[in-house]
């Protein structure tokens, strides 16, 4: 058996019985964060491009955009799953180093909607994208994330997973859906080591290669069942000779989408154990951004490789840069939207900070990633007082998860500018009560704010 069938017998078992309460409960989380993290996406630049771009495909097709837009599948997959990830809001799965819901959901949604499938559907076929394409990503490893930007890559097959489960492809079809997601899989890490509108579409393309691959494998296309595991496939040419012998041991076991970590900042996540020990350690002091003279923050590698820039000049720079993040969660006490306007931007104080503040490497913390993402902060102020404090790991990993209502929250803050606070609301209640509901297309009757 190849690692592509591997996933088999899971799938026809969660065709076969109800989730269990809590597996449902955590797929209904995703959800609300994939929203949350969906509507401020739709406005940016990078996404407002791509859907002129992809013009000829609006108005007309099986799927509907928010706000009730239609398009075709394959330009909702690629704009949804693009504006999903393009605020830099949404999920992560640690151990994997990746990103699952943008793709994952993106493609879920369009193939419920191209199906007429039940929100029951939907969920347990978000369940199979995430527990497939999270496997996936642990095999691949650390060495496939110095390269390669893990959610435009495995996150095609947790797009394919999903959307094969919805659109009732068997457990052969589901192989070779795999087996094709694995020759689309793309996505560079230099595509956003420089000020780029890339980062995005990698999400929006994992989620269009994935619903193609599924749709390609029920319509009969087939796929190489070894690429993942062959001479010259993937594991070779995108990794470290991974094993992928315990690939599926633990499917239906140990569910991994009730571990995921939900943002409680925006930005770069690999900054949010910096900040969260940052604002700890002010916190214990008792002082204000004004008495601080030096800030050194020490954390794991991958920190500064991908949070790098050290001087950032707009918005997108400032997402990923240490630097930026920390001195501006600081000043402010959070890292919202806000942060990253021109005025927060420039802002003195936080500059000033930035200018006194010192990244680097700390080896024991690098050796514990990926499991673990933390900082070890030291601040000293303008009076010669100095402390120091490790932050083991960040609010919003499942050692200190968001709550529902934490979630809820993120969702109303950040989907209500666009739809309005009472259709926000009436959005998240939707997807809590998702299981009930005939249609999934039902979770996308919102309309602008400013139209009613």
């Amino acid at each position: 058996m190849h690692a592509t069938q591997s996933f088999g017998p899971f799938f026809s078992a969660i065709k076969a019985a109800p989730l269990p309460a809590e597996v449902l409960h955590h797929a209904k989380r995703a959800l609300v964060d994939w929203h949350a993290a969906l509507f401020p996406g739709i406005g940016t630049e990078a996404v407002q491009r791509l859907q002129r771009v992809l013009e000829e495909e609006l108005d007309r097709g099986n799927a509907t955009l928010p706000m009730g837009r239609r398009a075709t599948c394959r330009a909702a997959a690629l704009l949804n799953g693009a504006a999903a990830h393009a605020a830099e809001i949404d999920d992560s799965f640690r151990d994997a180093m990746y990103h699952p819901g943008a793709a994952t959901i993106a493609a879920a949604i369009v193939a419920a909607q191209e199906a007429g499938a039940s929100g029951e559907t939907l969920l347990k076929g978000v369940v199979v994208g995430y527990e497939v394409s999270t496997r996936i990503g642990v095999v691949l490893g650390r060495a496939h994330y110095r390269f390669w930007h893990s959610t435009a890559t495995v996150g095609t097959f947790g797009a394919a997973a999903a959307a094969a489960y919805i659109l009732g492809a068997t457990e052969e079809q589901l192989a070779h859906a795999l087996a094709t997601a694995a020759t689309f899989a793309a996505g560079l890490q230099q595509a956003f080591r420089m000020d780029s509108m890339s980062k995005p579409l990698h999400a929006g393309r994992a989620a269009e290669g994935g619903w193609l691959a599924a749709r390609g494998a029920i319509a009969g296309i087939t796929g190489s069942l070894d690429v993942l595991d062959g001479e010259t496939g993937m594991g070779r040419a995108m990794s470290d000779h991974p094993d992928w012998g315990t690939l599926a041991s633990t499917l239906g076991k140990d569910f991994h989408i009730c571990r995921l970590t939900f943002k409680n900042h925006i930005g770069c996540g690999h900054t949010f154990a910096a900040i969260d020990g940052a604002l700890a350690l002010k916190a214990e002091m008792g002082i204000e951004a004004a008495h601080i003279r030096r800030i050194r923050v020490a954390t794991y590698r991958p920190a500064l490789d991908i949070a790098c820039y050290l001087d950032p000049r707009n918005e997108n720079e400032a997402k990923f840069s240490l630097k930026y993040i920390v001195a501006a969660a600081l000043v402010h006490g959070s890292v919202r939207l806000s942060a990253y306007t021109p005025e927060c931007l420039w802002q003195t104080q936080t500059r000033r900070l930035m200018d006194c503040m010192t990244v680097e490497v700390d080896d024991e913390l690098d050796g514990w990633f990926p499991g673990r993402r933390a900082a070890r902060i030291t601040i000293e102020t303008v009076d010669g007082g100095t402390a120091h404090y490790l932050q083991p790991n960040r609010k919003g990993d499942p050692e200190d998860p968001l709550s529902d209502s934490d979630l809820e929250g993120k969702l109303i803050e950040l989907a209500s500018p666009v739809i309005g606070a009472g259709e926000a609301r009436r959005l998240a209640q939707t997807i809590w009560h998702l299981e009930q509901q005939p249609v999934a297309g039902l979770i996308w009757s919102a309309t602008p704010a400013g139209s009613r």
